[in-house]
C-alpha cells in the first residue's frame, strides 16, 4: 500500500492562503498573528493532519523541548511515580522527556548525563544520583552548561537544585515508631551506590547510639537495592542473618527489600508481625498489595517529580538554583507490632 505523502509547511500555507512565515508564527507561537488568520492556519494544519518537524522549530527558535532524566534503575516504582509527577508538570510546560537508566553505576551516570548534553537538552533532572561515586568536579563543569536538578540527592553542587524529602529525618521517625513499640534489636537493611543509603545509614547510627542499642553487625546491605533482584536479594541475605542477630524489627531503605524481609522471615517461620516488625520506605504501590501490608515512610513521589521540574523550568528562564525539602509521612499498615520479647 502507498503511504500517504507527509503534509508540509508549503501544503499548510497554500490551504490557509498566508505565507510559510506566517505559518511558522503561529506553529512556534514567537510572533502575534491575528486571531482570524490563527484559526485559518489551524484548521488547514488539522485538515492536511499536518505534523511540525520538532527539530526545526527547535533550530529556528534555538530553544530545545526536551527535557533530560537520568534513573538509576526501572524496577523500582518509587522511580516510576517520580518520573510520573515530571512527565505531567512538563507536558503541561510544552516540554517532553528522554530518559536514560543509569543502572546504578556511576560511570554510567557519567556517561547518561554526557549524552543528555551533546544532545542539547534544556536541562537534566537526575534522580537519586550517586554523587559519592563520581569526581568532585564532575557536575561542577556540567551545571556551567545546562540546568541542574538533583532529586533526593545530597552532596552540596553550586548552582545545583535539590528537590527531596528528610529522609535522614524520616528515618529517625521511623525507628522512634518502632523504639515506641519496645524494639531495641532493630536490622537495618540497606543497598549499594545510593547516596539515600547513605544518609539513612548515617542517621540510624545517630539515633541508635543516642540510645546505647547500636551494633555494626545490624547494618545489613544486600547489594544492589533497585533492580528486579532486590527482593531476592534481601531475602537470601536476610535468612542467613535473622538467626544469627536475632532481631526484634527490621528497618529497610525501601519497599523493595522490606518486601524481601518478609519473604525472609516467612521462609524462617517467624509471623509479621507478631514474632518480627518490618518497616520500608517510599510508599510504593506494591507495599498495598504484599502480605501483610507493609508499614513504610511515604516520600510524596509525585510531588518530587513536579516540584524537581517546577524548578527546573524556572532554571531554564533564568531562575537561581533553590532547595526545596519535603516532609516524609509515616504510614502505619499490618507489618509492624509491640514487641513481644522483654528486652
Amino acid at each position: 500500500m502507498e503511504m500517504k505523502k507527509k503534509a508540509t509547511i508549503v501544503d499548510v500555507a497554500k490551504e490557509a492562503g498566508v505565507s510559510v512565515a506566517t505559518v511558522s508564527r503561529v506553529v512556534n507561537g514567537n510572533y502575534p498573528v491575528k486571531p482570524e488568520t490563527r484559526e485559518r492556519v489551524q484548521a488547514a494544519i488539522n485538515a492536511l493532519q499536518y505534523v511540525p518537524n520538532v527539530q526545526a522549530r527547535e533550530l529556528n527558535t534555538r530553544h530545545s523541548s526536551t527535557i533530560g532524566v537520568v534513573v538509576p534503575g526501572l524496577y523500582n516504582m518509587f522511580f516510576a511515580e517520580v518520573i510520573d509527577g515530571i512527565e505531567k508538570s512538563m507536558r503541561r510546560q510544552g516540554y517532553s522527556l528522554l530518559l536514560n537508566c543509569a543502572q546504578n553505576d556511576p560511570e554510567l551516570e557519567m556517561e547518561c548525563i554526557n549524552a543528555l548534553v551533546s544532545r542539547s537538552v534544556s536541562g537534566i533532572i537526575v534522580i537519586s544520583p550517586n554523587t559519592q561515586g563520581l569526581r568532585e568536579d564532575f557536575y561542577r563543569r556540567i551545571v556551567k552548561r545546562v540546568p541542574l536538578v538533583f532529586i533526593n540527592g545530597y552532596h552540596r553542587i553550586p548552582n545545583v537544585s535539590y528537590v527531596a524529602n528528610d529522609e535522614a529525618l524520616g528515618t529517625r521517625q521511623a525507628l522512634e515508631y518502632l523504639t515506641g513499640l519496645g524494639h531495641k534489636r532493630i536490622l537495618f537493611v540497606r543497598g549499594e551506590n545510593s547516596d539515600s543509603y547513605t544518609v539513612k545509614e548515617r542517621a540510624y547510627r545517630a539515633f541508635m547510639t543516642e540510645r546505647g542499642l547500636f551494633d555494626e553487625g545490624h547494618i545489613v546491605d544486600i547489594g544492589e537495592g533497585n533492580n528486579i533482584d532486590t527482593v531476592t536479594s534481601a531475602r537470601i541475605k536476610l535468612m542467613k542473618t535473622i538467626p544469627t542477630l536475632d532481631p526484634t524489627a527490621i528497618f529497610c531503605c525501601n519497599d523493595l527489600m522490606a518486601t524481601g524481609a518478609i519473604r525472609a522471615c516467612k521462609r524462617l517461620g517467624l509471623s509479621v508481625p507478631e514474632d518480627i516488625s518490618v518497616i520500608g520506605f517510599d510508599n510504593i504501590t506494591l507495599s498495598k498489595l504484599v502480605e501483610p501490608q507493609i508499614t513504610t515512610m511515604d516520600q510524596n513521589m509525585f510531588q518530587l517529580g513536579s516540584n524537581a521540574a517546577a524548578v527546573l523550568v524556572e532554571m531554564i528562564h533564568g531562575g537561581q538554583s533553590k532547595r526545596i525539602t519535603l516532609e516524609n509521612i509515616l504510614i502505619t499498615r499490618e507489618s509492624t507490632g509491640p514487641c513481644k520479647i522483654p528486652e
